[in-house]
């Protein structure tokens, strides 16, 4: 127990089951002055706003009293907690309430990042992984959390340690080596108080978190206050008798709760943006059709590009911003079952929600606590991560945490960026007012944006470019006009969009000239065109030849075209030619079956390719029955087809060719 701690319950007392519940005002009556207070949530999931507003209006009656109310509270949280405004943490930003703030995001808190850069308190920006193990760690009683998470960034203690303001000087973070590889320690400190939240709790103080969206670290918090000998303060919506909960729904068992909270519905939404959704919480699953489609703007553009780097039974994750945009695209496209997508608060599978549902999922496989998804992250378990491009510089270091008097943090940004096996930043090239066409699939620029994103020296490094480059990471940085990539002499000019100068519209707008050491090649026209990419056959990666097979047993020649693409002459003789290799020698010509589902045709081509057809369905096939969804590929092929004497007629689906 720490030094100076007095628990407010005696211990034989805490099983005075129904004594636990409490109003909120009576909760936070039992923090003390100087208290350390643990808060769960990540944007308003998860988050206790009933006991916020609480202990925000009990410090503004008292402050100018003497007393032991809440003051000089040190305050520390992994998940951003906010909704930029009023709610979530803004509660705690007042002067007198808080003395230090240990946050691994600070964006949402727009009142407690003004203090910090007004240096009115101690002010620490700490990855917000790292803050999720520290909970477990100080449940356990360790010294402090031994992580790489943090090295090169402006975490590591050589780049000022988190710290965040002058008024900031007490080190958190050493660097130490282990086996002669350099390590981070995150020294660990005991917990007062911890405020978490929860569904349904009974007499005993059993929670149970079936209608909320996240689970996030929420019994890692009441475990390390508990061990500390603080008080856990749950906030439920509902009180059930004992001995009724389900043990196995049971998140936070009551030996470790001291009062349970009641809210009112107001302040117990699911999320700050949906009291309640029977998505989130995995009551039901919604149709993918629901996804909204993105217009076609320079997001799309960005989000299509990103898509290609998507890989087939791949684990993925999505961040907040820009990144959400690829999960519509990945839907759009009909991808979206041959990856699994992720986000750190514990999401595993599904459609990620966005804005202020950040967070939230629907048709998710599971749902896991946070700091195992970070042990998850940490360890190399993401194949691939897709983050927002806020600032970068010669080097390839990025910064998303910093700008000035406004302080972003970075969240999940830095154990995510550094751990996962490919990064892919997006973003668009320039900020501010940046106004964009696309004309006859090419990329036009109306007006620049007013703020370069590319410049010498980042202002916070976020993610190193030199250590990534060390451990060969391979990093893309994507934007709508052009792609970067990391080399070891810094950034690399790969890719240019079609309808860009180079010196006009990239170099003249950055503040350092890319290594160009062979000229960028065009991004791909499929991202330019409203047309659907054909993006599941490129990661599928089909080879030509197994699209085509025969069924000996049936007489049936199977040729599967669905996401392919015919550009060239070449790739017409690429099909006759396959064509030719599986029938040829043939006694009985079979019957052939043509998925034409997502494919796609250059105009240029498709009379060579209707002639080409009408040679191999004379020469091979007894009959022949194709089907798509495309009412336009039907109206086009089937048009073309008819001049060359073949049947044209195309059926709507499978089900329907089959009949057929």
């Amino acid at each position: 127990m720490k030094a100076g701690f007095q628990h407010p319950f005696p211990v034989a007392s805490r099983s005075m089951e129904r004594g636990k519940v409490v109003s909120a005002r009576e909760a936070v009556r039992l923090i003390r002055p100087g208290n350390t207070v643990a808060t769960g949530g990540f944007v308003g999931i998860g988050f206790a706003e009933e006991i916020a507003i609480a202990l925000e209006q009990l410090f503004v009656e008292s402050k100018d009293a003497d007393g032991d109310g809440p003051r000089d509270l040190t305050l520390i949280y992994a998940g951003g907690q906010g909704d930029g405004k009023g709610k979530g943490l803004n509660h705690f930003a007042h002067q007198g309430l808080v003395r230090r703030v240990i946050g691994g995001h600070w964006g949402l808190v727009p009142g407690l990042q003004k203090l910090a850069i007004d240096g009115v308190i101690e002010a620490y920006n700490l990855p917000q992984g790292v803050i999720s193990h520290l909970f477990r760690d100080i449940a356990a009683g360790r010294p402090g959390h031994l992580s790489k998470v943090g090295l090169g960034t402006f975490v590591d203690p050589r780049n000022g340690g988190g710290k965040l303001n002058a008024k900031t000087t007490e080190d958190l973070v050493s660097l130490i080596s282990i086996a002669g590889e350099p390590c981070l320690l995150y020294r660990t400190l005991p917990v007062d108080v911890a405020i978490v939240r929860g569904t349904t709790a009974d007499a005993s103080g059993n929670i149970t978190m079936e209608k909320e969206a996240l689970t996030l670290e929420a019994l890692s918090i009441a475990m390390a206050a508990r061990n500390s000998g603080g008080i856990v303060i749950v906030q439920v919506e509902r009180l059930a008798d004992s001995n009724t909960l389900n043990p196995r729904q049971v998140k936070i068992p009551g030996i470790m709760v001291d009062c349970v909270v009641i809210a009112k519905p107001e302040n117990h939404w699911q999320t700050f943006a949906e009291p309640y959704s029977a998505a989130f919480s995995s009551e039901l699953r919604v149709a993918a059709s629901s996804v909204a489609s993105l217009p076609m703007n320079e997001r799309k553009i960005i989000a299509r590009r990103a898509a290609f780097e998507l890989m087939a039974n791949s684990v993925v994750n999505l961040g907040i911003g820009m990144p959400e945009g690829i999960a519509s695209v990945a839907n759009e496209e009909q991808v979206i079952d041959l990856f699994t997508m992720t986000t750190e608060p514990g999401v595993i599978g599904g459609i990620p929600a966005g804005g202020l549902n950040f967070g939230a999922a629907t048709n998710t496989q599971a749902i896991i606590d946070q700091p195992y998804q970070f042990d998850f992250y940490d360890g190399g378990g993401l194949d691939i991560a897709f983050l927002g491009l806020a600032q970068a510089d010669r080097e390839g270091n990025l910064n998303v945490s910093k700008f000035g008097p406004k302080l972003a943090g970075a969240g999940g940004f830095i154990n995510i960026s550094q751990s996962a096996k490919k990064v892919v930043f997006v973003g668009t090239f320039n900020a501010g007012k940046l106004d964009i066409a696309i004309e006859d699939g090419r990329l036009k620029i109306l007006r620049e944006g007013t703020c370069r994103k590319f410049v010498e020296a980042v202002e916070h490094r976020t993610f190193s470019g030199r250590y990534a480059s060390e451990r060969a990471q391979p990093v893309l940085y994507i934007t709508e006009r052009c792609v970067f990539t990391l080399t070891p002499d810094g950034l690399a000019l790969t890719e240019v969009a079609p309808g860009i100068d180079i010196e006009r519209d990239i170099v003249a707008q950055m503040g350092f000239r890319p290594v160009m050491d062979t000229p960028p090649r065009l991004m791909d026209d499929r991202i330019f065109s409203a047309a659907p990419m054909g993006l599941r056959s490129v990661l599928l990666r089909l080879k030509l030849s197994e699209r085509f097979s025969y069924d000996e047993a049936k007489n049936m020649f199977f040729i599967n075209f669905e996401g392919h693409e015919v550009a060239t002459p070449d790739d017409v003789h690429a099909i006759r030619r396959e064509v030719e290799s599986k029938l040829d020698g043939l006694t009985t010509k079979p019957h052939a079956v043509v998925n034409y589902d997502h494919f796609s045709i250059r105009p240029d081509v498709l009379d060579e390719y209707s002639t080409m057809v009408a040679g191999l369905v004379s020469r091979f096939y007894s009959d022949v029955t194709r089907y798509t969804t495309s009412s336009f590929l039907r109206m086009k092929l089937g048009a073309a087809l008819q001049r060359r004497g073949v049947s044209a007629y195309i059926n709507e689906s499978p089900e329907e060719a089959e009949g057929a």
